[in-house]
């Protein structure tokens, strides 16, 4: 039997600016432990703004988040940031490396912000991580000198330091050329398969949405659908 590690109840969300909207209606989501999950829909249909909200980033809502079973809606800033930090990797659509920084050091920075392990022990997390995403020989290069897929594939192992119980994707390769794109695809693929990762992962790729488990479509700030996809 599969366990829930995510699931929203009645979740909505409002701008207020320039005048009063719902953005989000009434978000009822669950998603299954090792299930990877593509969620989709015109651009301004609130898919972001969810992934915002699920990410524990944006705490404006009404409804419930609960992640691994633990309730999140109302929970304090520092609670949310070490929570976050721990359970959830996130890789967005530009990678936000630190480019004075080596490779390693961006991995490694997540776990030393954590505080669980020694810095010897981060480290070989760190070369762990990259030596699965095939970025291994390039630890100790400045990521300014890699190019945009190698940058990426950085990005997420920085996102899998803490072995988090969900990753999630906004627009994950929609600044990458279609090559480097199926190459972050079949990272996602592999993480899930070999190593039962939970992704979540917002995208206007069509076929990027259709390699994963689950499509789930949103139209309006309300999930109209959910496909489950046959290999």
């Amino acid at each position: 039997m599969k366990t829930t590690v995510l699931e929203t109840r009645q979740l909505n969300k409002y701008f207020y600016e320039p005048q009063k909207f719902q953005v989000l209606k009434n978000i009822n989501l669950q998603v299954q432990a090792g299930e990877f999950v593509a969620l989709v829909g015109k651009s301004g249909c609130g898919k972001s703004t969810l992934m915002y909200v699920l990410s524990t980033m944006d705490t404006d809502y009404e409804g419930e988040l609960c992640i691994r079973g633990q309730k999140l809606s109302g929970m304090k800033q520092n609670g949310l940031a070490r929570f976050r930090n721990e359970h959830i990797g996130f890789v967005f659509q530009f990678h936000y490396l630190l480019p004075e920084f080596t490779v390693l050091q961006n991995v490694m920075l997540p776990a030393q912000k954590l505080g669980r392990y020694s810095t010897k022990e981060i480290e070989e997390r760190a070369y762990s991580k990259l030596k699965l995403l095939g970025m291994e020989d390039q630890a100790l290069k400045p990521t300014n000198k890699l190019s945009g897929g190698q940058q990426q594939r950085v990005a997420i192992a920085r996102a899998m330091i803490n072995d988090p119980a969900i990753v999630m994707g906004d627009e994950p390769t929609g600044n990458l050329d279609s090559y480097n794109t199926g190459l972050v695809l079949e990272i996602f693929q592999e993480l899930k398969q070999a190593y039962g990762q939970t992704i979540i992962a917002v995208t206007h790729d069509d076929a990027f949405a259709h390699r994963t488990d689950r499509i789930v479509e949103m139209v309006d700030g309300r999930i109209t659908g959910s496909n489950i996809l046959v290999s």
